[in-house]
């Protein structure tokens, strides 16, 4: 046995708790439902876990803490939530005290999207590169930077913000009080809209069909959308083209190593990415320059050889983690440095 972590993924309805070695072998994993409403009792019934699963490992190595992954906006030096719009009664919520004060033990708070992005570069899409940016397609878009294998929070913890990137001005109202923003394209909330948009026309029989089913998502969606219905495949065009736009806007601001796209909606590669890479070629004269699969001109001889080998690629990738990227994420903040 090794030194362990305890991470913890607290969604608005589910709970998940793992003991993570700190070589980074998943141990144990248990799920449960939550009264996310409640803070104290949530707070609750995750300590009683923690304890439970932390016991099962405590006789071969040693507890480095507890790396709790939340979403909304978090005060990292306070320890507290301040505002999240998945976790209703948590605004101004003392998480880290909470918790340290029921376990005894290091608790290490951090965004739910940042803990899935430090879960990719420890162990998933990034774990060879040291620079590295991820979005999370979802209900809306979430992102984080990493920078030398650390998060970069900004001045007050909320860089990242992908999905309040305007890709269509004068667009679509977003919650954020902005119009045009890259979620109110290219997520599973903007997939449903533009189906109920498509079936409104009166063009989209194959969409009206599936709306009066028991089944209407993202997920249905796309799945007709691979079947070759002409009006579920435009909406996944839509998305990418959205997609493609945030991305080049992110590629050209930052010139990062590598772009991870991970969430559910990331699923539906197949059907958003071909139209997400051409608008990246057409909007990014740095990806356009580092695209991997970009034929370069280059002067002829021994010199364009070594060029051409030394010459670094911008990767823009799908997350290989899926929903356990929480997980490890969770587990690696408690490690030292």
């Amino acid at each position: 046995m090794s030194d362990f972590s305890v991470s913890v993924d607290l969604g608005g309805t589910n709970l998940r708790i793992a003991a993570v070695s700190i070589d980074g072998r998943l141990l144990e994993k248990v799920t449960f439902s939550s009264k996310a409403s409640d803070p104290d009792h949530v707070i609750s019934e995750m300590c009683d876990a923690i304890l439970r699963l932390s016991s099962h490992y405590r006789s071969g190595g040693a507890l480095l803490g507890a790396g709790i992954g939340i979403p909304g906006i978090i005060d990292l030096e306070a320890g507290m939530v301040r505002k999240s719009a998945n976790l209703p009664g948590w605004s101004d919520y003392p998480v880290r005290h909470e918790i340290e004060k029921r376990l005894g033990a290091r608790v290490f708070l951090e965004n739910d999207g940042n803990v899935a992005a430090l879960g990719e570069k420890w162990l998933g899409a990034a774990r060879d590169v040291e620079d590295m940016a991820m979005m999370t397609l979802g209900t809306g878009i979430g992102g984080c930077i990493v920078l030398n294998g650390k998060i970069f929070h900004g001045m007050t913890g909320m860089a990242g913000e992908f999905g309040h990137v305007t890709v269509e001005p004068e667009g679509v109202l977003c919650g954020c009080g902005n119009r045009g923003c890259a979620e109110r394209y290219a997520s599973a909330t903007a997939v449903v809209r533009m189906a109920g948009e498509a079936i409104a026309s009166g063009g989209a029989p194959g969409l009206a069909k599936l709306a009066g089913s028991a089944e209407f998502s993202a997920q249905s969606i796309y799945n007709l959308a691979m079947q070759g219905d002409p009006a579920a495949q435009h909406i996944f065009r839509r998305f990418g083209r959205a997609l493609g736009i945030m991305v080049a806007d992110i590629v050209n601001v930052l010139n990062l190593e590598m772009y991870v796209i991970g969430g559910g909606v990331s699923s539906a590669w197949d059907a958003f990415a071909p139209t997400m890479f051409e608008e990246l070629h057409q909007r990014s004269i740095i990806y356009a320059a580092t695209a991997p699969d970009e034929i370069q001109r280059k002067p002829q001889g021994a010199a364009a050889d070594i060029g051409s080998r030394t010459r670094r690629k911008t990767i823009v990738t799908r997350a290989v983690l899926g929903s356990d990227a929480g997980l490890f994420g969770g587990a690696r903040l408690t490690h030292p440095d």
